[in-house]
């Protein structure tokens, strides 16, 4: 087990680039699964989710060929399907949530599909309905073996058929597990209430540059129409837009000079915007950000006076990955903040670190926290915690670079799940933080 050891109150300058986007990066790598032909990816974060669907992806049998930092090139001509009904794929697929979006391409292509229990951060309940409804409305046959949590669809003689399907909730994972079903299906697909998320639309395209067809991307109907086969492409990755938020903030707390590049500003949606609202400035220069040095910042309060509420909501809503950010940054701004996750009702358990810490939270229910903010008048002060998930080990991180004294971050693998080499680039910008 690794730790961080963080000096706090430290001023950082530099540029930094974003990584690529993780959970693009996840619906991606499963897609290489619908064609034999080669499917070469460029921009894949080099982090510990991405890495441990790569492992499981060539276990099933994908070629995968590494060109360079961030570029592979696989090919899924000789997957061996059998390996999904072996202990060591019920090991190795429970330890990543991710791996659930393996089961549409290979109930497409192969006629079945099976998945342990994913894991994942533990930040609530995250139920995997939504995925398998789709997959019968299609005319899959589903199972579940509730002994060793075992979840599997099959194809039925008359195979998968396109049909109408309203979607209960509008969910990423789900959304994009059914698409890559129903481009192989027979007949044509709509989802109403699908996501729409720029990393789903990225899906969509890069459906479509293979052979698929599948019309309104970027709205939350989509129709698709089956095709019989796919062929290869070559596909980016967008800019984490996470990890872009988790700059920002960084930024703001260490009041810091710190530009962000390659941001690509069009599929950032309203996170500058509600970074805003909290005081920060944020100036775009190309598709750069810039963050000048912060001495203060003033949240803006409604036009009625109340006190400003950030909550998160599907695309092109606030992303709920981003809200543990806004409220360890609000825990510094002049002004108040009601923070109000809606999506999770454990993720803001972690508040009792930043309490800790002397930040002035109150906890009101699972879902929603009063953050009174110090305007930097009075600091944070070092501790020892432990990182419970990907987005609240960032931010506890974030509270410590501000904080006055060495802090210690245990269980610190949760960051670097979704974090590349996040130590290293912070002492780019002159960080103390070293790696135990």
């Amino acid at each position: 087990m690794s730790i961080f050891k963080i000096e706090g109150g430290i001023r950082l300058k530099g540029d930094v680039t974003p990584q690529g986007a993780k959970n693009e990066a996840l619906q991606i790598l499963c897609a290489v699964l619908l064609t034999p032909e080669k499917v070469t990816i460029n921009n894949i974060p080099d982090i510990i989710d991405v890495n441990k669907l790569i492992t499981l992806l060539g276990n099933l049998g994908v070629k995968i060929q590494r060109n360079g930092k961030g570029s592979i090139t696989f090919q899924s001509d000789e997957v061996n399907v059998g390996y999904l009904e072996t202990d060591a794929f019920r090991k190795e697929g429970g330890s990543l949530r991710g791996s659930i979006m393996i089961v549409g391409p290979l109930l497409a292509r192969y006629g079945r599909g099976y998945i342990p229990k994913p894991g994942g951060d533990k930040i609530g309940r995250r139920r995997l309905d939504t995925h398998f409804e789709g997959f019968i409305n299609l005319g899959a046959k589903f199972r579940y073996n509730r002994e060793d949590h075992f979840y599997g669809v099959e194809k039925t003689e008359e195979g998968l058929v396109g049909t109408d399907m309203l979607l209960d909730e509008a969910s990423v994972t789900g959304t994009a597990n059914i698409v890559m079903a129903a481009v192989l299906a027979k007949g044509t697909t709509t989802i109403y209430n699908a996501a729409c998320e720029p990393y789903l639309q990225q899906l969509c395209k890069m459906l479509n540059s293979m052979g698929a067809k599948i019309s309104g991307v970027g709205s939350n109907l989509l129709t698709i129409e089956g095709v019989e086969s796919l062929g290869g492409c070559e596909h980016r990755i967008l800019p984490d837009m996470i990890e872009i938020g988790s700059w920002i903030g960084l930024a703001a707390m260490t009041r810091s000079e710190i530009t962000i590049k390659d941001v690509s500003w069009e599929n950032l949606g309203v996170i500058p915007n509600v970074f805003r609202k909290l005081g920060i400035t944020i100036e775009r220069r190309g598709d750069d950000i810039f963050i000048p040095t912060h001495e203060s910042y003033e949240v803006k309060t409604d036009i009625d006076g109340s006190i400003l509420t950030i909550a998160d909501a599907p695309w092109p809503g606030f992303t709920p990955d981003l809200l543990s950010i806004v409220l360890v940054v609000a825990t510094q701004a002049k002004g108040d903040v009601l923070i109000h996750q809606k999506m999770f009702e454990s993720r803001l358990f972690f508040v009792d670190k930043l309490i800790d810490m002397g930040a002035k939270i109150i906890l009101c229910d699972p879902h929603r926290a009063v953050v009174i903010g110090h305007d930097f008048k009075s600091i944070l002060k070092a501790t020892t915690m432990s990182s419970p998930d990907i987005r609240a080990g960032i931010s506890l991180l974030i509270a410590a670079l501000s904080a006055k004294g060495t802090s210690t971050i245990q269980n610190i693998e949760q960051i670097d799940r979704g974090y590349e080499r996040i130590d290293e680039r912070l002492r780019a910008l002159g960080a103390n933080i070293v790696r135990v």
